[in-house]
């Protein structure tokens, strides 16, 4: 359910489009102070917000201005200030829309719906690429790695290996491919060795046991692959695919049995 902010200070206009914004779907919280709405904004995660400029205690352009500092969550501005001047600097400041009273409830409520819809497809469009896993989640924009929700410190390194292998789920890779694809901080090609202590830190850091490696398996005499099995679910230590299926490793037809 999307949730809308609306600061107004006028507790009749704001009773009655707080029943209306609510009857359309809308969760909406109501603040009718600038003190109260910084309160407000602080405490809550909101779709769409709707401001007074004239407040008791201080005024809806200086709101939005601390709001768009810090969010790109549209913002329609609903007040009596109807000077040319005060529409303009309403939307110059981060306003999306401006509307001044008195006003017609339906154009006020397909207002709110047509923000809040094209809202939503901005993010649709810009929605971060990123990886997910085994509760692994990369933010390739800001390469940032979190297991389980929670964020972890890697190295370039580490983080290009880890993206690698999630980028190629269940392949195996042998040490070879891992290396063609992987450069240090230098831009010189990593070595055997380093690989092998690159894979060893990083599953110290993303595995629940990283003596029982369930994330980055070892496939012998093969390489390495990036396991999407569930725990507890066998995979075949010679060819890395999951039990029940043909083996890729031997050139019987019987299934893995490892």
């Amino acid at each position: 359910m999307k949730h809308i902010f609306f600061v107004e200070d006028d507790l009749s206009l704001a009773g009655g489009l707080s029943f209306a914004i609510r009857k359309q779907g809308y969760e909406l919280t109501l603040a009718r102070t600038s003190a109260e709405a910084a309160r407000l904004w602080k405490n809550g995660a909101y779709d769409l917000v709707i401001l007074d400029v004239m407040l008791p205690d201080g005024s809806g352009l200086d709101l939005c201005r601390k709001i768009r500092a810090v969010s790109n969550v549209p913002i329609l501005f609903l007040t009596a200030a109807d000077e040319e001047t005060d529409i303009v600097m309403g939307l110059d400041i981060g306003g999306d829309d401006y509307m001044t009273k008195p006003f017609k409830l339906a154009v006020f409520l397909s207002r709110i719906n047509a923000l809040l819809r094209r809202s939503e497809n901005f993010h649709q469009e810009q929605a971060e690429p990123e990886l997910r896993s085994n509760g692994i989640r990369v933010s390739l924009l800001r390469q940032e790695v979190t297991r389980n929700g929670v964020l972890l410190d890697l190295t370039a390194g580490e983080y290009k290996l880890l993206c690698l292998f999630m980028e190629n789920p269940d392949a195996v890779l042998s040490p070879e491919q891992i290396l063609g694809r992987l450069w240090d901080c230098d831009g010189k090609y990593i070595d055997n060795n380093t690989l092998t202590v690159y894979i060893r830190r990083l599953r110290a850091k993303i595995e629940d046991d990283p003596a029982d490696p369930q994330r980055i398996v070892t496939v012998r005499r093969m390489g390495y692959k990036w396991n999407t099995a569930k725990r507890g679910e066998a995979t075949c230590r010679t060819c890395g695919m999951r039990s029940g299926t043909k083996c890729t490793a031997e050139s019987e037809t019987w299934n893995c049995r490892e």
